[in-house]
């Protein structure tokens, strides 16, 4: 072949440089297609979780210090929300009809203070089976110094993890319950089961998302990484968790704290120092959701006040005025400034009617609509079982890796 055959037989320089620019345009434009024709991946919302306990009545405290900031977190985060009925048994002598009562009544409580089925997934905590078996795992990578530790320590805070074992255990007497040491536990597994990115807290439960944090990553460095990509192929599906990403990494997502940007706190009615509680066995040292307009006046004129001129805030000489103070303002949703120029001159007796029709008128609303929850039958019973088949479609996949990455065998279909 002669050297002008050969050179008709291969493509110019510019053919080729051409031949590439005019497959890469019609790659570029098919690209472009495409692109326009599918839909905008959307980035993953964060998730929150967050659940309070059936135990007594929900009351002022629980509501604007939890479920009103889920309200506006739902907006926001992937959001999940659950009636934590298995912390409700932890003293070991509970009553079991009024723990079924008061888990519906907590449920239908969020809903009616505003939690959209739509946007938030609400549900109880026992109907996910795995928040039970994860709490197991993690057991058994728990060391027991660290529940001790929690337990021994006093904290600052007026509700530690020490005053709460120490209040439990007193009441419970010999027949206390390991459920009530291994709580800590189980709150971490309810955290840790939705890979959950934040977690409202507030100053009492620190020590809690500290140990979460803590135990999601021992499990990690236990089985997590190389250990755990070596238990499978390394390549095609074989290498795959059960939730269907690639063995590897964390195990489970190490969550972070959120703290609500309101930060008022809702004290006892008998003692502004002490936080308003259910397990207080005063029942007029709470303001329940659920109370009648007669019983909010008579727990707000018999509550403990001062000797003092006027009213104001954050003298620390006057907790009773702050927290009377911070109830009318959350109730009014209006400013400090705006309260003060109201209320400041006021004397307790002008000042507690006042706040009571501050109390009956914002949880009115709250109250007629929870009536309506209660009585359109099927109702909660749907909200709640959509609910927890979304937590256990999420739940059922982290339990899963977990048992993957920890050794256990699959389990068959």
């Amino acid at each position: 072949m002669t050297c002008s055959a050969a050179r008709r037989h291969l493509p110019s320089p510019s053919r080729r440089a051409f031949a590439s620019r005019a497959t890469a345009s019609a790659s570029a434009e098919a690209a472009a297609e495409t692109a326009a024709e599918a839909p905008a991946k959307t980035e993953r919302r964060k998730r929150v979780l967050s659940g309070v306990q059936p135990t007594g009545s929900i009351h002022l405290g629980n509501y604007f210090g939890a479920i009103k900031n889920w309200v506006d977190l739902q907006e926001e985060f992937d959001a999940f929300y659950c009636v934590v009925d298995l912390h409700a048994i932890t003293p070991g002598n509970h009553d079991a009809a009024a723990l079924k009562a008061s888990t519906r009544s907590s449920a239908a409580i969020y809903l009616a203070a505003g939690l959209d089925p739509e946007k938030s997934n609400v549900f109880v905590q026992s109907h996910v089976a795995a928040h039970s078996e994860l709490c197991w795992l993690l057991n058994c990578a728990t060391p027991i110094g660290w529940l001790e530790k929690m337990i021994q320590a006093r904290s600052i805070s007026h509700w530690s993890p020490y005053d709460r074992f120490k209040e439990k255990a007193r009441k419970a007497g010999e027949d206390v319950s390991v459920g009530l040491l291994d709580y800590p536990v189980l709150m971490a597994a309810d955290i840790l089961l939705y890979n959950a990115d934040v977690v409202p807290v507030g100053e009492d439960q620190r020590q809690h998302l500290e140990l979460t944090r803590d135990v999601a990553a021992r499990v990690n460095n236990l089985y997590g990484g190389n250990k755990w990509k070596k238990l499978g192929p390394k390549k095609g599906d074989g290498a795959r968790a059960p939730s269907g990403r690639f063995r590897g990494g964390d195990v489970l997502k190490v969550p972070e704290a959120y703290i609500p940007k309101a930060g008022a706190r809702v004290m006892s009615l008998t003692d502004g120092t002490s936080k308003m509680s259910k397990s207080n066995p005063a029942e007029g040292s709470r303001i329940n959701v659920l109370d009648s307009p007669d019983e909010i006046a008579k727990k707000i004129k018999r509550c403990k006040t001062d000797a003092f001129e006027g009213l104001e805030f954050r003298n620390p000489d006057r907790p009773e005025a702050t927290n009377l103070l911070t109830m009318y303002q959350l109730c009014t949703e209006l400013s400090e400034e705006e309260v003060i120029a109201a209320c400041g001159d006021m004397r307790w007796g002008d000042f507690k009617p006042a706040l009571t029709e501050a109390v009956i008128e914002h949880l009115r609303p709250i109250q007629s609509r929870y009536d309506e929850i209660v009585s359109e039958e099927g109702y909660l019973d749907g909200v709640l079982k959509r609910g927890a088949d979304a937590a256990n479609e999420v739940a059922e996949k982290t339990v899963a890796d977990v048992r993957d990455a920890m050794g256990f065998l699959p389990r068959s279909a």
